[in-house]
């Protein structure tokens, strides 16, 4: 019995010297958890009311680095991100032998820009699109309305993201 107590140190230090190696590889091979982004400015302002717009500004919040400025006080903001156009597609793939919609593309497209207050362009006016497949069956047509709104939600969130990268690659004011 007192041999097998001996091993169990062994078998811990055996652990940790695996765990260590394993985070110095993580470490040097360049990986990095991910940080809030960092932004040229301090103050923003969104105006807008889509679902869009609402997760960018949780997305902002949760940052944490930026302060959200109501539209009605934008020149106060060091930044105004516009949201130009917001559009959602249906686009036919294909459809069977009878003529009914067998499946469908879902596309998300935003257009942006960000300027200051006194209208200097940060970023030109910029398109972020999104696309996804839905298959269709006419049986489960409810069910596909839900899956389908399900998709853009998640095409919003990834465009919320992109958006966050775009805005933390500006530089200078």
């Amino acid at each position: 019995m007192n041999n097998r107590n001996a091993s169990l140190p062994r078998r811990g230090f055996l652990l940790g010297l695996a765990v260590a190696g394993a985070t110095l590889g993580l470490a040097g091979c360049g990986f990095e958890l991910r940080k809030a982004p960092v932004f040229a400015f301090k103050t923003l302002s969104v105006s807008g009311n889509s679902e869009l717009i609402n997760r960018l500004r949780r997305e902002m919040r949760a940052a944490g680095t930026v302060t959200l400025v109501p539209a009605e006080q934008a020149q106060t903001a060091d930044a105004v991100l516009e949201i130009l156009a917001e559009n959602r597609d249906r686009i036919v793939i294909s459809t069977n032998s009878a003529g009914l919609l067998r499946e469908l593309q879902l596309q998300l497209r935003v257009r942006f820009s960000l300027r200051t207050p006194g209208g200097k362009l940060l970023l030109p006016p910029t398109e972020v699109s999104q696309t996804r497949d839905l298959s269709f069956n006419e049986t489960n047509a409810l069910a596909k309305e839900g899956e389908a709104e399900l998709l853009y939600r998640d095409m919003q969130a990834d465009i919320a993201q992109q958006l966050m990268r775009r805005l933390a690659a500006v530089k200078e004011l």
